[in-house]
Order: structure tokens, then sequence, then C-alpha cells
């Protein structure tokens, strides 16, 4: 365990370490981290991103067209 500059305990790993849930220092934690990339790499970052969750989408069946059923 380490501080980082901002006085919070990090596991090394840039893991954000609380003893309980504090929705408020997670939000500085990411808005820390985001700030702290270039405009490339937050691009890059959320293309990513978007390529798990299609990816996800598919595994999980929900990207396939609907089908259209004839009544007979």
């Amino acid at each position: 365990m380490e501080n980082n500059c901002m006085g919070k305990k990090t596991n090394g790993n840039g893991l954000l370490l609380l003893k309980k849930d504090e929705e408020k220092k997670e939000i500085e934690f990411e808005l820390r981290y985001l700030l702290s990339l270039t405009v490339q790499e937050r691009f890059q970052l959320m293309l990513r991103k978007n390529r798990e969750m299609l990816a996800l989408l598919e595994q999980n069946g929900h990207r396939k067209a609907a089908e259209i059923l004839k009544q007979k």
C-alpha cells in the first residue's frame, strides 16, 4: 500500500482502496484518472469499451435482428 499524490491509499496498481463505499471519492478518483489521459487515450479507451459492450451484447443475444414471424 502506498499513498498517492492526492493523499488517498492505493495498492500501487492505480486502484482506489476504501474501507467503505464512498461514491463521491470514487467519482473524484475516476475523474482524476480520466483527466490524466490525453484526448487520444480517452478516445482509445472509449472505443475499446464500446467494442467490449458490443461483444457482451452479442454474447447475450441482444444484437441479433428481430425475426419476422408469419401467421398461418
